[in-house]
């Protein structure tokens, strides 16, 4: 089953310098793109566009609104009892070229 692209979705970032760290889908921005905040405070990555080919959508949610501000997200998270589980960074595997 496909995970679904919505507004709340916790996912996890794969590509960049912020790859491991976990964050919430704020915005869908359109078929390619999506907004997602950490909030920077809780995991450091900080409210960004991101090509949703460099997430990883977990399958956990939390309750915001479209747009949600960093504090509301902050605080959908605590009252949901995310905060540690998006404190903690996830190993990415890195992919090294093959060549022949």
């Amino acid at each position: 089953m496909a995970k679904v692209v919505e507004v709340g979705r916790i996912c996890v970032k794969t590509r960049g310098r912020e790859a491991g760290r976990k964050c919430v889908i704020v915005d869908i921005i359109d078929e390619n793109f999506v907004l997602v905040t950490g909030p920077k405070s809780l995991t450091g990555v900080r409210r960004r566009r991101v090509n949703i080919d460099h997430i990883e959508i977990l399958d956990k949610k939390v309750d915001i609104q479209k747009g949600a501000s960093d504090e509301e997200v902050l605080k959908a998270l605590e009252e949901a009892g995310l905060a540690d589980f998006m404190r903690e960074p996830v190993r990415i595997a890195r992919i090294t070229p093959f060549t022949l």
